[in-house]
């Protein structure tokens, strides 16, 4: 773990589970500057350092940085034990998923253990993850998890079925979720992102490349029209947090006003 802050929050953890260098990196950003200390977790932990460093000191936030491997359980529990040692957690986002090719492979050439790999990312690792987190959200009465989806969440695509099937298990598990818990005091939504992450307009600079290459679900793009910012998407994962329970989200999607490429 690292921390690049001497004051604690007198609020609890944001554990975002899945950071990258687009979205959850974003999501990061924007509750440690509302205040959260917040806990974000990756399998590299030597970039996902740099994003503690790089949040903190923008944000004057305290911000930690744990390993996390989401299709090992083990791993996710130690993980969770070193969130977990901070405070309670108040907002879960998993964003983690399996990067998959960006062409499609017939169904026969799928290797069975690069599905069963993509299952435990999407589907089993947040059932774990809030196994973790949901026991402690009950007892105050108070939390939020938040699921983040694509377009496959929806509709089966051709030559993608280990992300479509993974992705519409975390569908039904979110929802699963919502149901049992809500009354508790629990929000849990679900985010489709249906549409390309482009680079933040400001910390980034945003600028399209001459270069441009299409991408599958919430998986990096640079370049072309279209593109999501993720500084922007990250205000969406906000508003659902703060939501008055009168009026609870349980899904959502986002997508670009402008044409996706193809």
């Amino acid at each position: 773990m690292r921390s690049m802050a001497s004051s604690a929050s007198s609020k609890g953890i944001a554990a975002i589970v899945g950071v990258g260098p687009k979205l959850g990196r974003s999501i990061a950003r924007k509750f440690a500057h509302e205040g959260y200390t917040v806990a974000i977790l990756a399998r590299d932990l030597g970039r996902l350092s740099k994003f503690a460093d790089e949040i903190a000191r923008e944000e004057k936030a305290q911000v930690f940085a744990i390993r996390i491997d989401c299709s090992d359980s083990r791993s996710i529990r130690e993980a969770f034990e070193a969130v977990l040692s901070l405070g309670f957690v108040e907002v879960l986002v998993y964003n983690a998923y399996q990067p998959v090719s960006g062409q499609p492979n017939k169904f026969t050439d799928v290797r069975v253990d690069h599905f069963e790999n993509s299952l435990a990312v999407s589907s089993v690792g947040p059932f774990h993850c809030a196994q973790q987190v949901l026991p402690g959200m009950v007892d105050r009465g108070r939390g939020t998890i938040l699921f983040t989806g694509c377009s496959a969440s929806l509709n089966g695509i051709a030559g993608y079925p280990n992300l479509s099937c993974g992705k519409f298990a975390m569908r039904g598990l979110s929802q699963c979720l919502a149901k049992e818990f809500q009354h508790q005091g629990v929000h849990v939504a679900h985010v489709i992102i249906d549409g390309i992450i482009g680079t933040p307009r400001l910390s980034g600079g945003f600028m399209p490349s001459t270069s441009q290459h299409r991408t599958i679900g919430q998986q990096p793009f640079s370049g072309g029209d279209g593109c999501m910012d993720p500084d922007v998407v990250a205000q969406t994962y906000w508003h659902l947090h703060i939501q008055d329970r009168s009026i609870w989200t349980q899904e959502i999607d986002l997508r670009p006003s402008t044409p996706k490429l193809h």
